[in-house]
């Protein structure tokens, strides 16, 4: 089975905060099409957020706000048990301060992404799921949210009428029911380049993906997330846009007409 020839890639980015700098974004911002951009509580500030969104315009690329618990010292990947309640403060907090950020710059917010352990969390809890959806609808209905595909998080999106993109990851690895591999476990990361770029493909191309208990699972493949923050993320992006060119995929925001140009090699 042959899919629409038609993906988004997204990346996290303006993660660095005050004297701490983390990730490539400068070099990677022009091998994608949507930017997820942190939003002060795992990582970011007034500053770095202003930044990546004048990055993300000059580049013609989707800004989207990209919440995460508020835990800098963990970077938003440990679980913290919150109520729904405080999913939805935190959701509506962290997206209205990068959406006065993308205003002020003369900008237009996309979508959004939770982070993390928020975004994880919100892919097999309903009510955490709901209440991320309830957020954006009611401060920016338009938005599009990204949530693991299949997962809680676009079903809540999807109910609540709002546009969803489901997502798949290049980098990672995935269990039988759907979900990514913890990355505590040593077989959460895919680190070969190949591997990375045949997973994508299966995905965007055919629609399922191999798990780590052996069985292929279907999944929808909207846009794919590359992390900017490893050894390798700027040579890998310039792969796998090479990769998904060869492979007639058009490579644009979701949502948009036009498609973006492909990069010239840098």
């Amino acid at each position: 089975m042959t899919l629409a020839a038609t993906v988004d890639l997204n990346c996290d980015m303006g993660e660095s905060f005050g004297a701490w700098t983390l990730g490539q974004d400068a070099e990677i911002m022009p091998f994608i099409t949507s930017a997820n951009i942190a939003c002060g509580f795992h990582a970011g500030d007034p500053g770095v957020m202003r930044q990546t969104v004048r990055r993300a315009l000059a580049h013609n690329v989707a800004i989207g706000a990209h919440p995460g618990l508020p835990d800098l010292v963990g970077f938003g990947r440990r679980n913290l048990d919150i109520s729904a309640e405080e999913a939805f403060d935190m959701t509506v907090y962290q997206l209205g301060a990068l959406a006065a950020v993308v205003r002020a710059e003369g900008g237009q917010l996309h979508h959004l992404k939770p982070h993390g352990a928020l975004y994880n969390m919100a892919a097999t809890n309903a009510a955490l799921a709901e209440a991320i959806a309830e957020a954006i609808y009611k401060v920016q209905p338009e938005l599009t949210l990204y949530g693991l595909a299949g997962s809680e998080l676009t079903k809540a999106g999807e109910k609540i009428g709002l546009r969803t993109a489901h997502e798949v990851f290049a980098d990672r690895t995935y269990q039988a029911n759907g979900t990514l591999t913890p990355r505590r476990q040593p077989d959460a990361l895919i680190t070969s380049s190949e591997a990375a770029i045949a997973q994508v493909l299966r995905m965007v191309q055919g629609g399922w993906v191999r798990t780590q208990q052996g069985p292929e699972v279907a999944i929808r493949a909207d846009t794919v997330c590359l992390h900017g923050d490893g050894a390798h993320a700027l040579e890998f992006a310039r792969q796998l846009r090479t990769a998904l060119a060869e492979a007639n995929v058009t490579v644009q925001a979701t949502g948009a007409v036009p498609p973006a140009p492909a990069p010239s090699g840098r």
